[in-house]
């Protein structure tokens, strides 16, 4: 009887273990000329693993089919839904070098910069696969531009953007938390002079302030606190304005002696990048 038990215990283990595998089961391709249309199937189906597998070598083997090109590219996306970014890489980059007159030449330029921008990492790492995403995307948008991809690419280029700003940004904060002001300075005004259009622009004034403060330009960092503070009344980065003003106005008007080079008070200056206020303001609201 208990041998009997195992028997139909392990019965019911492989049915179910079978059952499980039945959703990926290979497909059968009769002929050649059916694989894409399978291959699509199972795209749709969610198949990723799948279709890998059934153009993987075909896309290798069959360059001289009529629609290899369409096969490069949806094996390219199937591997984007994997987030085999590398993978897809080279699909959408065979795209651009063997097949530039594709119908899919533009869609997969577009993925390519999705795949370089999978590869990145956040803003305080390094940045090489942001910035070769923002170069693909950028070239979208001057090969087609006022197309449904431009549009796309140029919302993503404005993501690419804000990283690169963010990175600039923390930088200028690391030092100014070591105290070293002048180096602090340089990465927020490398902020505000080739990011103005992102949402760290108002965290770069901020942190300009701080450091113009520290080594006394009191009255100009009060400029630019009042002005953000102002300017942006009731919302986030009014109130963080204010709170840093209200610091600032109690600290020396000779500055942080103690940890930098002395320097006379001066007269206020004109707010960078922050005269006029504008509706479409990048501070976010």
């Amino acid at each position: 009887m208990a041998g009997s038990r195992k028997i139909a215990l392990a019965a019911v283990v492989l049915g179910v273990l079978l059952a499980g595998c039945g959703a990926s089961i290979m497909p059968q391709i009769h002929n050649e000329a059916d694989r894409i249309i399978v291959a699509r199937r199972m795209y749709d189906k969610g198949e990723y693993a799948v279709v890998v597998e059934l153009l993987n070598s075909y896309t290798t083997t069959g360059t001289g089919s009529a629609d290899i090109d369409q096969a490069v590219y949806l094996l390219g996306n199937a591997y984007m839904k994997q987030k085999e970014f590398a993978s897809a890489q080279a699909q959408f980059e065979r795209i651009a070098r063997d097949y530039p007159e594709s119908d899919s030449a533009t869609a997969a330029s577009y993925r390519l910069g999705e795949a370089f921008f999978g590869q990145s990492r956040g803003s305080d790492f390094d940045q090489e696969f942001t910035l070769k995403a923002l170069a693909q995307w950028r070239r979208v948008t001057q090969d087609v531009p006022g197309s449904a991809w431009a549009t796309l690419a140029d919302d993503n280029i404005a993501v690419c953007r804000t990283r690169l700003a963010r990175k600039l940004w923390r930088s200028g904060d690391l030092y100014v938390k070591q105290n070293l002001y002048e180096p602090g300075l340089v990465y927020y005004r490398s902020v505000i002079n080739e990011y103005s259009d992102t949402p760290v622009l108002g965290d770069a004034l901020i942190g300009l302030a701080v450091a113009d403060a520290r080594l006394g330009r009191k009255d100009t960092a009060l400029v630019v606190l009042r002005d953000l503070e102002k300017r942006f009344e009731g919302r986030e980065l009014g109130l963080r304005a204010a709170q840093v003003r209200a610091k600032v106005e109690r600290w020396p008007a000779a500055g942080d002696t103690k940890h930098a080079r002395h320097r006379s008070v001066e007269a206020a200056q004109p707010v960078p990048q922050a005269t006029t206020p504008s509706t479409t303001t990048p501070f976010g609201q």
